[in-house]
Order: C-alpha cells, then structure tokens, then sequence
C-alpha cells in the first residue's frame, strides 16, 4: 500500500484545487474559481506576390493580448475587493492599478506553477441571484483587467 503523495514529476498534471491569488504580496485565498488563464496574440497577414507571381500570405505574430480573468468566491462581508473597484469608478486608476500573482500548488502546499500580472484593476464586480427562502450561498465574480501577463514559473 502506498504512503503519501509521490513527489510531482514534470509529467504529472496539475490539479486544479489548490491555488492563491496574490494581490500586491497579499495573499487572497477564499476564490473558488478562476478562469481566464490564457496567453494569446494577433496574428497579422502579410500578403507578397511570389517569383511565379502568384500570391503568397504569411501569417507573423502581432501584439500580445493581455487575458481577463475571472474570479469568483463566496460573498462574504469584507469591502476590500469593492473599494479596489470602487478606486477605478472614481477614476484613480493610478491607485486602482495593482499586481500579483496566481498560485497554483500541488497536494503537499509546494508552489507549481505561478503567473504574474501588473497594473490590474476590477472592471466588473457582480454578486449571484438572490432568492427568499434558499439555502444557497450568493456568490461573487470578480473581472480582472490588466496591462501584463506572464507565466514565471
């Protein structure tokens, strides 16, 4: 019978349960979700008639496309995330503007992988359904814009 978890191997996948959002070296760790980890560019066409003049198209990489992330988390009394956004409503992006990271960590709390942004700001907060008589929990998402992303680690 084995003991333990074996040590991660760079074969194995990453499990999505464990993860930390840090914002300006803050640690923020009830998000249950997140998504919008993608790194992404324009393709740009440049189009040149060959020696046999026929058309030749070559697709070469443009600008780099800065992702949106999406949090979310159950809603809790904290003011915190709504005065970051609350910042950039009133137009102090300069003091909206945070960075940090995404932390993903395998089963023995070991940091895995981690990607930075810089200069995010919340450009969209919106709380879940509210209904009298339910049990569920109301829910909070979270979008995130930024001016860079990259994956360090």
């Amino acid at each position: 019978m084995a003991k333990g978890v074996p040590n991660v191997s760079d074969n194995d996948a990453f499990a999505a349960r464990n993860f930390a959002i840090e914002v300006d070296g803050t640690m923020i760790a009830q998000f249950t979700e997140l998504s919008g980890l993608t790194s992404e560019m324009d393709v740009t066409e440049l189009k040149e008639n060959g020696p046999d003049g026929k058309m030749i198209i070559k697709k070469i990489p443009g600008a780099h496309k800065t992702p949106t992330l999406t949090l979310k988390r159950a809603k809790n009394v904290s003011m915190d995330l709504y005065k970051w956004h609350k910042a950039a409503l009133e137009g102090d992006i300069k003091g909206a503007r945070k960075n940090g990271s995404v932390i993903l960590y395998d089963y023995k709390s070991g940091e895995i992988a981690r990607w930075n942004f810089i200069n995010a700001w919340p450009s969209k907060l919106s709380t879940g359904s509210l209904k009298a008589g339910s049990n569920e929990v109301v829910t909070e998402e979270a979008t995130l814009v930024m001016e860079a992303f990259e994956r360090v680690k």
